[in-house]
């Protein structure tokens, strides 16, 4: 089996990459897999004949055109579309996307998998692999973290973290912002247990990627 993994941005890429040996142990013997990471999430097109600027790699502007692509392409089985949620409804945005999906002629088999609200959760989601990675990450400001949440959450393991937290990220500007995500992908997702790991959202990418490459096999 043969899956196509599209992310955000290349700190996901980065996530996906470490964990996805792990995630799908022995089944992963018999599954190979690409991970692409563009430049941004974008919007979902209204007219999903549209064209858009494909060197600009913006993933959901790209997606309709992307998905009828693979849909035409032998040889791949499966596409999972990683994003982060953000502060959008959660049921309307899937909604949106597996519409999308419909419209596209051919489709592949595609499986979509939100962040709440942020891909960072999914590293709070294994305390142990963060600490690990941070000894003296602040215990007071991983307490007050709600699993899941729309609460900011790069921020606040940002202020968990980062030597004068998320204002001095902010205050410092582009790129550090990015630097520091990758910095996290680099040091906490090789460390990251899928089945430890408490975050919901992860558990639905952990789950639907087992159980479609169960159902290939």
């Amino acid at each position: 089996m043969h899956i196509e993994i599209l992310v955000e941005d290349s700190s996901g890429e980065r996530l996906l990459a470490a964990v996805l040996p792990k995630l799908l142990g022995e089944q992963g013997t018999l599954t190979t897999w690409r991970v692409h990471a563009y430049k941004g999430i974008g919007r979902i097109p209204k007219n999903l004949k549209a064209g858009a600027d494909p060197a600009k790699r913006i993933l959901l502007d790209q997606l309709p055109r992307l998905l009828q692509g693979y849909g035409r392409t032998p040889g791949i089985d499966a596409v999972v579309v990683v994003l982060d949620a953000d502060k959008r409804h959660c049921g309307d945005f899937l909604g949106e996307l597996k519409a999308l999906a419909a419209g596209c002629h051919p489709a592949p088999k595609t499986l979509f998998r939100l962040a709440i609200e942020e891909v960072e959760a999914w590293y709070l989601g294994d305390r142990q692999a963060l600490e690990q990675a941070y000894p003296r990450a602040r215990a007071e400001v991983l307490h007050r973290y709600v699993q899941d949440s729309a609460c900011d959450t790069w921020e606040l393991l940002a202020d968990a973290v980062y030597p004068g937290g998320a204002s001095a990220i902010k205050k410092a500007g582009w790129p550090l912002p990015g630097q520091v995500k990758h910095e996290w992908a680099e040091k906490i997702a090789p460390l990251l247990d899928p089945d430890r790991n408490v975050s919901p959202s992860f558990g639905k990418l952990r789950d639907g990627l087992r159980r479609l490459v169960a159902e290939a096999i």
